[in-house]
């Protein structure tokens, strides 16, 4: 005589609590990308109600911090004053077209801005090319 036994066991895994694990995963990640800086060099950018973005795929970034140092691209080495024509006609070589952000702490002086705009003028006359100088400010 056969025993049967009324209680089977499965042998499925139940996928359904997963969902929520992943879903809990990806709002921890959307939270913490936003509150997590890309800046590595710390500004403090002025003030603008101008709501206007740009598109930065490129687009070569210059910050200049309150210590009045140039930087390029995020790069963590500064830039000396008369090495910035070379470095950014270096970084600005591989297209005709783009942009140039400055990022500057709001207390450097207007001659740091100007130094740059002129770095970019030159450039443009020598390849006779459009590149555009953006300064970038936060929204009030």
């Amino acid at each position: 005589m056969a025993i049967k036994t009324r209680n089977k066991k499965s042998l499925e895994f139940s996928t359904a609590s997963m969902s929520d694990l992943v879903f809990l995963l990806l709002v921890f990640f959307i939270l913490v990308s936003t509150i997590v800086s890309p800046n590595a060099i710390p500004l403090t950018l002025p003030n603008s109600s101008s709501p206007r973005t740009i598109d930065a795929k490129k687009d070569v970034t210059v910050y200049i911090n309150n210590q009045f140092q140039f930087f390029i691209n995020d790069k963590n080495h500064p830039v000396q004053e008369n090495n910035l024509l070379p470095a950014l006609s270096e970084e600005l070589a591989s297209g005709s077209m783009g942009n140039v952000v400055l990022k500057v702490d709001k207390t450097v002086a207007v001659q740091y801005i100007v130094t740059v705009i002129d770095a970019v003028n030159k450039i443009n006359i020598d390849r006779h090319s459009t590149y555009k100088v953006i300064l970038a400010t936060k929204p009030d």
